[in-house]
């Protein structure tokens, strides 16, 4: 009786092994196995992840690391769909790549976040400073062939077609503008209604 007792929990153990649950809820990203195929130890039968724990990995050169620990925060940029997110924390590897000299950082990305699926690509933003900039919706910029511009309107309610010069890209779709507008001046938000508006008056 004893024997069999045994061999009904070395039975009841070994079925234990045919259901696989993972640790945490998420999504099955890859399948490495079909229906009927052997499993044996060490080979990975699916590939899943928890869309609420993402997170983005940097390389940091050397030379940055002090500036980098001193920023309160970081922003990521997914440059496909336009979209930045603030990262809820940011965490620098004790460790440096002996032969590109960098130090990889991670930085959580928030629960809520959507869109979002491992292995695409990101921009790691670190704020390290503080400058002024004059920064403009995307949305308000005209691109006429080589011409950049956008529509100004006075206090008067009138409107006029301003070119100006861009700078580098900004969070929340905001942009940069070097010369051609000053900080004082209102820009239209939608400038084909600008446009025909400015039209209309000609």
């Amino acid at each position: 009786m004893a024997a069999a007792q045994a061999s009904a929990g070395q039975a009841a153990t070994t079925r234990g092994f045919t259901a696989v649950m993972a640790p945490y809820s998420g999504v099955v990203a890859v399948r490495h196995v079909e229906l009927g195929e052997m499993a044996s130890p060490g080979k990975a039968l699916m590939t899943g992840f928890d869309p609420k724990d993402l997170r983005v990995v940097a390389s940091i050169p050397q030379y940055k690391l002090a500036d980098v620990r001193r920023s309160a925060r970081a922003q990521v940029e997914f440059p496909s769909f336009n979209k930045w997110v603030t990262a809820k924390a940011v965490t620098l590897l004790p460790a440096a790549d002996v032969k590109t000299h960098t130090t990889r950082v991670r930085l959580d990305l928030p629960e809520d976040i959507r869109d979002v699926y491992p292995g695409m690509f990101a921009r790691a933003h670190f704020s390290i400073g503080r400058a002024k900039k004059l920064l403009v919706p995307a949305q308000a910029i005209v691109r006429r062939s080589e011409v950049t511009a956008v529509y100004v309107v006075d206090a008067k309610g009138g409107v006029t077609f301003r070119q100006i010069r861009l700078g580098e890209p900004a969070a929340d779709s905001m942009i940069e503008v070097l010369a051609g507008l000053s900080a004082a001046e209102t820009v239209a938000l939608e400038p084909v209604k600008a446009g025909i508006y400015l039209k209309g008056k000609q």
